[in-house]
């Protein structure tokens, strides 16, 4: 293990967050609401974490293997939940235990949505504004942006973007060099976000809230600067362009990097995974909108249309915006929006949950073994369009989900040792571990009500579901730190 290169990087890294709060301490300069030195202070406290670490290592430079990379990741993504929390912590309003500060932090920088405060509206806006830029930095990922703008990470940036990014094939690169990927997918990202933003300003928003919902739009990420989400503004307009964004924002970003080089939508024509994205959210919205409808829900069809689809989307994406008491929907539909979530958006995009292609390749693989008892001496191959996969992938996703159920079980005993009922602790397991938010039960609206031990083990929850079981699995195990 090269650890003075890992903590030569990771100076690097954390000097790097501690700028993310030039843009908050902006925002309470120009309202006047009073956190200027707050946001100085914290900025100031994280920079110099990073400065100790690299100062001494500054001029160690190693290549980095592949496990050093996995270090690097999980131990910055630690450590950054703790330097997110400082603001949170030196704020006059709200005061915040530390319990709750990491929470909100980890809740935000793994776009999970899920938060402890009350009150948003009351919120100063240089906090609003945190929030949401913590999600924003955490869609597509802090080390690969690291990757793209920082060549002094060098050599090893092509294990951190492997250990960083979501989705089952992760050797597959948009161009020859590993930086030049890195800043392409932030391209991207950078120009939904500026289009979501004026979409919804053209929606009727006004900037500051259409630039601060751009941000959590495109990560999926959920937060709002209201306490009733996207309901607060009560508007078809800005809905539907939440609903667009959300579902752009799920689809694999190797797809869209893909068709804007090509100047043709065909890549997403041709892709597997994001016609079963497509269908899966055709039955989703389908299914909301008749259910409330026959139900008596709503009074007018349209109504039900437009409260199932956004609510479906925004489950069945792991965005977690609400516009209305979702929990209180009869029946079984608040359960089914919530197992939604488990499905998730396309491998490669800011979402959460399993992801479409895993699902997929699951279910091939249950109709492959059931055409095999049929049909003993057949050689049936899973194919994805036309592409027929490797017996070492169909065995790395099963090898997911099994690490993922045993993850799921573990939270949710511990959950309830703290005290919590089975429909909370169910519901929120699936919430932070699928990087959703809301839950059911006693996490529907908020998790401030829940204990301090149930916090930090959903905040770990979170991380597991942001860096997807085995990134932060592999550092457990014996073999990873033998030489």
């Amino acid at each position: 293990m090269h650890w003075f290169a890992v903590q030569r990087i990771l100076g690097v890294l954390l000097g790097l967050f501690s700028l993310t709060m030039v843009p908050p301490l902006a925002v309470a300069w120009i309202y006047e609401d009073g956190n200027v030195v707050s946001f100085a202070i914290a900025m100031s406290l994280v920079l110099g974490c990073g400065i100790a670490l690299w100062l001494p290592v500054r001029s160690h430079r190693r290549d980095l293997r592949l496990r050093d990379g996995f270090l690097v990741v999980v131990a910055f993504w630690g450590v950054l939940g703790l330097s997110g929390a400082v603001p949170f912590l030196l704020l006059d309003e709200p005061e915040m235990s530390v319990a709750d500060a990491v929470f909100e932090a980890v809740s935000g920088l793994t776009t999970t949505g899920a938060t402890v405060i009350t009150g948003i509206d009351s919120l100063p806006r240089s906090l609003l504004f945190y929030r949401q830029m913590l999600q924003w930095l955490g869609g597509m990922g802090i080390i690969v942006l690291a990757v793209a703008i920082l060549p002094v990470l060098g050599i090893g940036g092509l294990q951190l973007y492997r250990a960083e990014t979501p989705g089952p094939m992760k050797d597959q690169k948009l161009t020859p060099r590993i930086t030049e990927t890195a800043k392409a997918l932030w391209y991207i990202y950078l120009g939904l976000t500026i289009l979501c933003a004026l979409g919804y300003r053209a929606a009727g928003m006004e900037w500051f809230d259409a630039v601060a919902h751009s941000f959590s739009t495109v990560a999926i990420g959920g937060f709002s600067t209201h306490d009733a989400s996207l309901g607060h503004f009560d508007s078809p307009a800005v809905e539907g362009v939440a609903m667009v964004f959300m579902i752009l924002a799920g689809i694999n970003f190797a797809l869209h990097f893909v068709a804007w080089r090509a100047r043709s939508p065909a890549a997403y024509l041709q892709d597997a995974e994001l016609r079963a994205y497509a269908y899966f959210l055709v039955v989703m919205v389908v299914g909301a909108s008749a259910y409330l409808y026959a139900t008596g829900t709503f009074e007018s069809a349209l109504a039900a249309i437009r409260a199932g689809a956004f609510q479906a989307i925004a489950f069945a994406t792991t965005t977690g915006f609400t516009t209305s008491g979702y929990t209180a929907w009869p029946g079984m539909l608040p359960v089914v929006l919530l197992l939604s979530s488990f499905v998730g958006a396309c491998a490669g995009s800011t979402g959460g949950g399993l992801k479409v292609i895993r699902v997929l390749l699951l279910l091939k693989q249950g109709l492959r073994e059931i055409q095999q008892l049929i049909h003993p001496n057949a050689r049936v191959s899973i194919k994805v369009g036309e592409t027929a996969l490797s017996d070492r992938v169909v065995g790395a996703v099963w090898g997911f989900f099994a690490g993922y159920v045993v993850a799921f079980v573990f939270f949710l005993i511990a959950l309830m040792a703290t005290g919590l009922d089975q429909v909370t602790a169910f519901s929120a397991v699936a919430a932070c571990l699928n990087n959703l938010g809301p839950g059911l039960g006693a996490v529907g609206s908020n998790y401030a009500d829940i204990g301090p031990a149930a916090k930090l083990l959903l905040s770990l929850a979170m991380l597991l579901g942001r860096l997807e079981i085995f990134t932060l699995l592999v550092i457990l195990t014996p073999g990873f730190w033998r030489v």
